[in-house]
């Protein structure tokens, strides 16, 4: 079927694509609030103006070199979410000054200080949101820390409202486990946009963001946005969440067997971790998919096969828990699509998507990389 395209390669399935898009914008916007998509996952412009139906809109960004990117192609509303530090703001600035609306994120008074010393040196406005720690995830502020008076104040007009993300969603065994986290990460930083106005600070940006809590979360009351990338293609960790199903996935990595181990009841494909990545993510789930889910060439998952090891350049395919492998079924040269981890991590090691629409590859799309 794809027997002229260069293994290996990423797929991406735009028809599921598009369904994920859609259904994740209709939730969040029955609940009222504004979808921030978090871009990192995609780095691509098509996959992007899908995920938000429109051409340009609010996004998310990890690199400076994303905020400039889609920059480039129209979008304004930028939200580079990652700790921030001063060196960043030249290049941030200069997508200010050409009409952009770019704020960022700070977790310390230190932080915030020297962001605000570096716009003045600027002579930009960049507004700054206080990550706010509501699970001991990551980086951030306990709302109810004495520090987040102390950052809001050393903002000034810079304070654009505070953010968070629920990490910890990720380490879940049950949906009711999920919406318990959604619940926490919505009221932390509900509880710490109250603190700061009731010390006299504007807050008017309240940021909620993981796919597992934007997808079953109850209530998003007193949140203005929210802020997801990896719903637009899911993956195995999703997968194995209760997010999404196997047939969900949207990107997939195609490989060719090129060896078998037949005493080892081991196939061999060039799809390594230089193709997949080296996420294990689901090796702390109740199902270990080793570093992937092995499929037909029609999407479809084989057996109880999965790339139970990988190398740089070679996958090794085998039957989860070990056991026999029809080697018939897979000659040399024959091709199979491996489902992925994690699907930013995956797709970050390709340069391009062979963009499939019923099944046959009928555009690429090119991907971009670099901070």
């Amino acid at each position: 079927m794809f027997e002229s395209i260069h293994t290996p390669s990423l797929l991406l399935d735009a028809e599921k694509l598009e369904r994920n898009c859609a259904t994740m914008r209709g939730r969040i916007e029955r609940h009222g609030v504004t979808l921030r998509p978090h871009v990192k996952t995609v780095k691509n412009i098509e996959a992007a103006r899908v995920a938000l139906g429109a051409p340009s809109g609010p996004i998310a960004v990890s690199t400076v070199r994303e905020a400039e990117y889609f920059f480039d192609h129209g979008f304004r509303d930028i939200l580079y979410a990652v700790g921030m530090v001063p060196a960043k703001v030249a290049r941030l600035s200069q997508l200010v000054r050409r009409g952009g609306r770019i704020s960022v994120i700070v977790d310390s008074v230190e932080g915030a200080r020297a962001h605000v010393a570096a716009i003045g040196k600027a002579e930009v406005a960049m507004p700054a949101l206080i990550e706010i720690d509501s699970d001991g995830h990551r980086a951030g502020v306990e709302p109810g820390d004495r520090k987040l008076l102390e950052i809001g104040g050393a903002l000034g007009p810079s304070l654009g409202g505070v953010m968070t993300h629920a990490g910890d969603s990720y380490n879940c065994e049950s949906t009711g486990a999920i919406r318990a986290i959604a619940e926490r990460e919505r009221s932390a930083v509900v509880e710490a946009a109250r603190r700061l106005r009731e010390a006299g600070h504007a807050c008017p940006v309240v940021s909620v963001g993981s796919t597992p809590t934007a997808t079953f979360a109850e209530s998003f009351a007193g949140v203005t946005e929210v802020r997801i990338g990896v719903y637009m293609f899911q993956d195995l960790v999703m997968a194995g969440l209760g997010v999404c199903s196997l047939d969900d996935i949207a990107i997939s990595v195609l490989g060719s067997v090129i060896g078998h181990q037949r005493d080892k009841n081991w196939v061999i494909t060039d799809a390594g971790w230089m193709a997949l990545s080296r996420d294990r993510g689901t090796a702390r789930q109740k199902v270990d998919q080793g570093y992937g889910v092995v499929c037909d060439v029609a999407g479809r998952p084989i057996d109880d096969l999965i790339v139970a090891e990988a190398n740089q350049e070679h996958g090794i395919i085998a039957r989860r828990g070990g056991g026999a492998i029809d080697f018939a079924r897979f000659p040399i040269a024959s091709q199979v699509r491996i489902l992925p981890n994690h699907a930013c991590a995956t797709a970050a090691q390709h340069a391009e998507y062979q963009v499939l629409r019923g099944g046959a590859a009928t555009e690429t799309w090119e991907r971009f990389s670099g901070w």
